[in-house]
This record gives structure tokens, C-alpha cells and sequence, in this order.
């Protein structure tokens, strides 16, 4: 791909640089969910997988992994491209990382989450593009989010 494409993508996203994304839809926490990612990750901690001990244990009820709200968050059903608009040339977005990620409020069973975004910097790295976007999860009717982090993502051309 040319640099033309390149140079047209920085403009593009140095645009959207500190601006919000709309959100993406809310999303139900369930403890299938949970059960799953625990089954995946060998994480099988009991304030996660058993609903009756959680119930009494310092949330009140099975939360989710951090791990888990991290993994999904970029994902969520309407956020296609939180926070990083459709770009012309672009084969394939890669996950490089995480930057300053933090779990504030734990996500409980039952517990309705969406995702938000915003560009932090945008930067050439050799044939691709290195994206900066913080990413908030927060839990529908909490004020305090679930989740805060920088994603890094590498947009390869």
C-alpha cells in the first residue's frame, strides 16, 4: 500500500484525536459468559464460577474476570470501530498491547456494560500505524467505570 494511504489515514485519525466516540451498545454480563472464560483461562477463582458463595462474599454476587471486560470491550455489539473510523487501504487491525489498564468497579452477573472511546495518538511505525485509543467500559446506572485502559493497536496497510 502507498504512503499516500498511510498519509491520509494519520490525517484522518489526527482529526478524531481527545474526541469521544458514540457508545456502543449495552451488553449483559452473563455468568455463562463467565463460566466460559473461566473454563478458557483455567481461572476458576469461586468469586466467579460459584454463585452461592459469591453471593455472600465481598460483592454480593459472581463478577466477572478483568481479564475477561479487557478482552471484550474493543468488541461489543454497535462498536464497530470505537473510537477508530473505517479507514480506506487497511488489511487488518492487530492488538498490540495494553497501556495504564485499571479495573475500578467489578461487573457483576446480571450487570449491563458498553464501551466508549477516544483517540490518544496516532503514529507511523515503519509500513503500518500505531493507534493509541483509550477505552472505558461502564456499567449501565454505576457512575464509577468498570474498566479503563489504552489499547494499542497496530493498523497494518
Amino acid at each position: 500500500m502507498s504512503d499516500d494511504a498511510i498519509q491520509k489515514a494519520i490525517t484522518v485519525l489526527s482529526e478524531k484525536i481527545d474526541q469521544p466516540s458514540a457508545p456502543t451498545d449495552w451488553f449483559e454480563m452473563t455468568q455463562d459468559r463467565i463460566n466460559n472464560f473461566a473454563d478458557a483461562t483455567l481461572d476458576q477463582q469461586w468469586i466467579h464460577v460459584d454463585p452461592e458463595r459469591a453471593k455472600a462474599g465481598p460483592f454480593g454476587a459472581p463478577i466477572a474476570h478483568g481479564q475477561l471486560t479487557m478482552s471484550i470491550m474493543s468488541f461489543l455489539p454497535g462498536g464497530e470501530g470505537i473510537g477508530v473510523p473505517a479507514l480506506d487501504g487497511v488489511k487488518m487491525g492487530v492488538n498490540y498491547g495494553w497501556n495504564r489498564v485499571r479495573f475500578m468497579s467489578p461487573v457483576a452477573v446480571g450487570n449491563r456494560i458498553r464501551t466508549s472511546g477516544k483517540i490518544k495518538s496516532v503514529e507511523k511505525k515503519g509500513p503500518m500505524l500505531e493507534v493509541i485509543n483509550e477505552l472505558t467500559v461502564e456499567i449501565e446506572g454505576q457512575d464509577k467505570p468498570a474498566c479503563v485502559g489504552e489499547s494499542v493497536l497496530r493498523l497494518v496497510f
